[in-house]
């Protein structure tokens, strides 16, 4: 039981560039969609047509660069795959989107990073 808890924490506290080599590898060796994993993984939904109501695409929404806004930019190339030109222009035109359309833990993961990097960051 320790091991599973452990096991959890790992999960938990991994980036976002640490979450997509994880998916990625799950897809390429082992054949599990990342999509279908969080499904299987959830189990059936017991709300029915609650859950359906509910916002399953969000928006990434930088608001600020915050103090340390090469670091932001940075981020922001890594995040998305933008080009360091294209970056700095979502950056410099804050606020801006940066993902659009993702999945709510996508979109949390994503916002906890940029925080982390000095970013102020909202979900739409």
């Amino acid at each position: 039981m320790a091991d599973l808890k452990d096991f959890a924490e790992q999960l938990v506290n991994l980036t976002v560039k640490e979450v997509n080599e994880l998916a990625n590898i799950l897809k390429d060796e082992y054949g599990i969609e990342p999509a279908a994993a969080a499904v299987a993984v959830a189990g059936p939904a017991a709300g029915g047509a609650a859950e359906e109501e509910a916002q399953t695409e969000f928006d990434v929404i930088l608001k600020a660069a915050g103090g340390s806004k090469l670091a932001v930019v940075k981020l922001v190339k890594e995040l998305t795959g933008l080009g360091l030109k294209e970056a700095k222009g979502v950056v410099d035109s804050a606020p801006a989107p940066v993902k659009e359309g993702v999945s709510k833990e996508e979109a949390e993961a994503l916002k906890a990073s940029l925080e982390e990097a000095g970013a102020e960051v909202e979900l739409k």
